[in-house]
């Protein structure tokens, strides 16, 4: 088949996959589900995305809005198997897509200030809406105790503050450290750890996510969900440990 006869998309989607080998992130930290999980379904949906010609922005938006409708559906409809399934889909594949947004910047050469901007206002948004929305569910369809409808709550300011406080602390390192040589686009210092990306595996969203195929079976899923609240705030708490001790040794 000649080049004349490949469509627009395909032609570009083609020259993604060649410049999607040094779109992604570095693994070095990452937990588990977004290292061997997200990362890769992103660089897909960014080669997608960048074959039929969506701007970074368009991709956040889009994310955004699949998370919406996840978040809906969770504090809305019954909390059924089915709902359950619906809900982790939804939010995986947003998440996927929050992954390929970074990709399709940096396969059209950089992102903006402007789409970092929105890319984060749209995860702080998230966040704090699903565990508003846990919330919700509970209390409209779980047979739960007062007491435990605090796990939502406590889960939702764990996970913002997180987020947060992880992004100022790169933002201060980064700041601090002396200028070096840029490493190529996705390039890894050494394969990063396994045990490393195990450990974290709690922080992750996109387990977060997967926990929703349980919505149905009410007594596992608080299960599960206080689990990962619990574990949260522990790493939440080490995690705090470690940024001051890094920020002192660059202050």
């Amino acid at each position: 088949m000649s080049d004349e006869t490949i469509s627009p998309p395909l032609r570009r989607m083609a020259q993604a996959r060649v410049l999607s080998a040094g779109a992604g992130k570095s693994n070095r930290g990452a937990p588990g589900y977004s290292r061997w999980i997200n990362r890769p379904a992103g660089r897909q949906l960014a080669i997608i995305a960048f074959g039929v010609g969506l701007s970074p922005n368009q991709v956040t938006l889009l994310s955004g809005l699949t998370s919406l409708a996840g978040i809906l559906v969770l504090a809305l409809a019954p909390a059924t198997v089915l709902i359950g399934c619906t809900v982790a889909f939804l939010l995986a594949l947003a998440y996927a897509l929050d992954s390929a947004d970074g990709q399709v910047a940096r396969m059209q050469g950089g992102g903006s200030r402007t789409g970092e901007w929105l890319d984060h206002v749209i995860d702080c948004v998230k966040i704090a809406a699903l565990h508003a929305a846990v919330l919700v569910c509970w209390y409209r369809s779980f047979d739960v105790s007062d007491a435990t409808l605090l796990v939502p709550i406590v889960f939702g300011i764990q996970a913002s503050t997180y987020f947060f406080s992880k992004i100022l602390t790169d933002q201060l390192r980064a700041a601090a450290a002396a200028p070096v040589e840029a490493a190529p686009p996705g390039a890894d210092e050494g394969r990063p750890p396994v045990l490393a990306s195990l450990l974290v595996l709690p922080l992750d969203y996109g387990l977060l996510c997967l926990t929703f195929v349980l919505l149905g079976f009410h007594q596992l899923f608080v299960l599960a969900y206080s689990a990962l609240a619990l574990l949260g705030v522990l790493l939440l708490a080490a995690g705090f440990a470690k940024w001051y001790r890094d920020l002192s040794r660059v202050a």
